[in-house]
């Protein structure tokens, strides 16, 4: 299972903007753009995807901390999860700190849930960061965008469902050709 959080706001800018530039011209005041990340009020989410499956989406408003992280996520969702699927569970999270306290190590051994190793900066390796990606453009194309924190909730629960599984598949899936293409590349940024 790839796990992550990430953060959805109602003021964030979630639309991209392309610029084609010349060479040189990276930083030239007519090539930026101002942008306030995260700014306002929002939602913190949790979701988990395997082939085949995915978590329910937890939304929370508050900061994820070790405590949160093994009472909520890793005993409500983690563990049955992990139940249903056997001995050859195998479960990622980044290293981020909650997901590194103590008190979630001693939680994950109790549950015999055995971690994936995974490098601290890998994030176009994780799948569930494109997820995250698909999620936001779904909402950000919404007819009326969510206004209000309720409506937020209601629209990230809403798409996280209506993601079709076969694109989570298919980003698990190419997981073997990122990860070459990352050792390829020695680490550095990748096309895929």
């Amino acid at each position: 299972m790839f796990s992550d959080e990430s953060r959805f706001s109602l003021q964030s800018d979630s639309r991209r903007t392309f610029i084609w530039r010349a060479p040189g011209t990276r930083y030239h005041q007519e090539n930026t753009i101002e942008r306030h990340r995260y700014g306002g009020a929002g939602w913190l989410v949790w979701g988990g995807i395997i082939l085949g499956f995915r978590t329910d989406l937890h939304v929370q408003s508050v900061t994820m901390t070790g405590h949160i992280y093994r009472d909520v996520i890793l005993e409500q969702h983690v563990r049955l999860f992990r139940g249903a699927m056997g001995a050859e569970f195998l479960f990622m999270d980044d290293n981020a700190r909650p997901h590194r306290a103590n008190i979630v190590d001693e939680c994950l051994q109790s549950e015999d849930i055995t971690r994936m190793d995974w490098p601290a900066y890998s994030p176009d390796l994780k799948p569930i960061e494109h997820v995250w990606d698909m999620l936001g453009r779904r909402i950000a194309v919404h007819q009326l965008p969510p206004t209000c924190l309720p409506e937020l909730r209601r629209a990230l629960l809403d798409e996280w469902c209506n993601i079709p599984q076969d694109q989570i598949d298919n980003l698990i899936l190419s997981m073997l050709r990122r990860c070459k293409a990352c050792i390829a590349s020695s680490g550095r940024h990748t096309a895929c």
